[in-house]
């Protein structure tokens, strides 16, 4: 039984298929993607700032000057 010959064409045609295939699953979940980095960014930045906050209340100090 003789084997068939892989062509240049038979190996373009399925890498084109293997490509589509991933491009349109990247497409589909790349909106998703963004929008899950936009939020975990939001939410780190508030989170610094938060925790700033605090520690700049902590290192305060406060002081009073009297004439007398």
């Amino acid at each position: 039984m003789a084997q068939p010959h892989i062509t240049r064409n038979d190996l373009e045609a399925k890498f084109r298929a293997l490509q589509g295939d991933v491009q349109s699953k990247v497409t589909d979940k790349k909106q998703t993607l963004l929008a899950a980095a936009s939020a975990g960014g939001a939410l780190l930045l508030i989170l610094i700032f938060l925790l700033g906050r605090r520690s700049g209340k902590k290192k305060t100090t406060l002081v009073e000057i009297r004439r007398v």
